[in-house]
């Protein structure tokens, strides 16, 4: 079997992201090593230092659906979910006024 890496390149690449866990640090990486993104992120896997990066909504917030919102409503509410059906139809702008109200 073919070996990618060397270990000198594998304690560089570990050394370089685990400073810098960013992915601009696996952009230069892929770069200098001649390797894909793909791979250096692959093989970082491997390794157990590569940290998946978390999506965030635009306005910077841990994305979270109608659904949860309406579960969050119907327990403060003390009340079932079924017994708040169809609001989560409602706009989510609405539905987190609403929460915040609450």
């Amino acid at each position: 079997m073919a070996v990618n890496y060397t270990e000198e390149q594998v304690e560089q690449m570990i050394e370089q992201y685990s400073a810098n866990p960013t992915r601009e640090t696996v952009e230069n990486l892929a770069k200098n090593m001649d390797k894909s993104i793909k791979s250096i992120i692959g093989k970082l896997s491997r390794e157990g230092v590569y940290l998946k990066t978390e999506y965030v909504t635009k306005t910077g917030e841990k994305p979270e659906t109608k659904l949860e919102i309406v579960q969050q409503l119907a327990e403060r509410l003390e009340l079932s979910t079924t017994a708040l059906a169809g609001l989560e139809k409602a706009p989510k702008s609405t539905l987190k006024n609403l929460r915040s109200a609450i």
